[in-house]
């Protein structure tokens, strides 16, 4: 019986550890977690002069995050913000300051321009953008990071001309309505 024991113990433990089998149909949209988050404190990197450091609240959690913002943003117009937030990246150091996620910001096509993708008002905090028609369960920060599924996303993740977020030329949006920006227009994300 101990041995029967041990081995649905080891056959448990397997399937738990077990990844879950790849849908080559799978939109690569939806195997990205992005979450509707509200900056709650942030401030200057004490060694990174572009980058802030931020607490960002995402309902269940709050994370922190590095932005390449200071040149763009100041910490009054970034404190008490609403953002979006890739949360399925792995945990990158940035200049000694672990960064457990990513905020979406467009950027002009000259590049001087730079300004963060925002939810709708109303938009409840923790809440996942979605594409209409598309479905799938996000995928780990590893399998992300393994199967490079954000810079394959980032590709087509854009403005429109009416400053509106889109993937495929889809709106990305909230049970509110669609994420935006206010002044940059056909511009890339990331």
């Amino acid at each position: 019986q101990k041995m029967l024991a041990a081995k649905a113990a080891k056959d448990a433990k397997k399937s738990a550890n077990k990844k879950p089998n790849d849908d080559p149909n799978q939109p690569d949209f939806t195997k990205l977690d992005i979450r509707v988050g509200h900056i709650k404190k942030v401030w200057n990197h004490e060694a990174a002069t572009k980058l802030y450091c931020e607490e960002i609240d995402i309902w269940e959690e709050v994370r922190n995050v590095a932005s390449g913002l200071r040149a763009n943003y100041s910490l009054e117009e970034m404190n008490d913000r609403r953002v979006l937030i890739v949360c399925n990246l792995k945990p990158a150091k940035m200049v000694g300051f672990e960064s457990c996620g990513m905020v979406l910001a467009a950027k002009s096509a000259d590049g001087e321009t730079v300004e963060l993708v925002t939810p709708p008002a109303d938009a409840k905090i923790g809440e996942k953008v979605y594409i209409d028609g598309l479905s799938g369960e996000p995928w780990t920060a590893s399998r992300v990071s393994n199967k490079k599924v954000f810079p394959a996303v980032a590709v087509n993740l854009k403005v429109n001309s009416d400053g509106q977020l889109t993937w495929n030329d889809e709106l990305v949006q909230t049970s509110v309505g669609p994420c935006s920006v206010s002044t940059v227009r056909d511009a890339m994300v990331s």
